[in-house]
């Protein structure tokens, strides 16, 4: 599974809509308002391989009404507390 962070950058009347219709986008798993940065949203997607990476992002989100930019960051490990406690634990209950 390929997980990718994108940076949305939305015209500012816009971003609940777009939100929106970024989080119903197959691949996206996770959509985030965001402040303190010079982006506006935050999605997560995750997909199979790469190809579908390249489809959902160029293809799909970034032809959002109410996207201006994206910058995409793709995540090679996951270090997370949550998933080390999860798997420790079963079995347990």
């Amino acid at each position: 599974m390929i997980t990718a962070f994108v940076m949305i950058d939305v015209e500012a009347d816009r971003i609940p809509e777009t939100a929106q219709q970024i989080s119903e986008l197959d691949g996206v798993s996770e959509v985030y308002s965001v402040a303190g940065g010079d982006w506006d949203l935050i999605a997560i997607v995750r997909v199979m391989n790469h190809e579908d990476l390249a489809e959902v992002i160029p293809n799909h989100l970034n032809k959002v009404q109410g996207v201006v930019s994206t910058t995409t960051n793709i995540a090679f490990r996951a270090f997370s507390q949550h998933d080390l406690e999860a798997a420790f634990s079963l079995g347990l209950e």
